[in-house]
């Protein structure tokens, strides 16, 4: 990526995940340059507008950007957990100097680390466990809160489990669902 024909945002990309720095707010940001801006949604069904158990919360991609500057960046320095996979390695960790802000990044397993994407999430606590497999990489963070990645597509992360909820998630649950009286 550090070829003379590479675009700027490329560079920039690699020059900052080589001094393990990342965008700071809610971003997915792309080894070939472009940024995405996320924002974390809640659904709910109709008619279930109050009832907990039937929010699911999805991250959804806000603006994609090819050309960008960024003022602020963090420091993702510390590392808290990391899995190989298919020559593939999925790490995830904090941004301590920045209150604990929680960061997951796809890698190759190439000895170099060569970044694929990052994402950063302000809205989230650090990351102590990460799992990668052929489809998903799988982030659980401090708060127990369990965040699934598509591999080729993070920016449509989803929360899949949340300690906060004593029941599965409505994503979680197999089969029809059976509403009772």
């Amino acid at each position: 990526m550090n070829s003379p024909d590479a675009t700027p945002n490329a560079v920039l990309v690699h020059d900052r995940w080589r001094a393990r720095e990342a965008p700071d707010g809610d971003f997915v940001m792309f080894s070939d340059g472009s940024l995405s801006v996320m924002t974390l949604s809640r659904f709910c069904p109709t008619g279930r507008l109050h009832d907990v158990r039937a929010e699911e919360w999805q991250w959804r991609e806000v603006l994609r950007a090819t050309a960008w500057t960024l003022d602020a960046w963090v420091d993702v320095d510390t590392t808290l957990a990391s899995c190989a996979y298919a020559g593939r390695r999925a790490l995830a960790g904090e941004a301590t100097d920045h209150g604990g802000i929680g960061w997951v990044a796809l890698t190759r397993d190439d000895g170099r680390a060569t970044l694929e994407w990052i994402a950063v999430s302000c809205s989230s606590n650090p990351f102590a466990e990460v799992s990668l497999n052929a489809a998903t990489l799988t982030a659980t963070s401090t708060l127990g809160r369990v965040w699934t990645f598509p591999r080729d597509s993070p920016q449509q992360v989803r929360i899949t489990a949340d300690p906060a909820y004593p029941w599965p998630l409505p994503s979680q649950v197999r089969g029809p669902a059976r509403l009772s009286s």
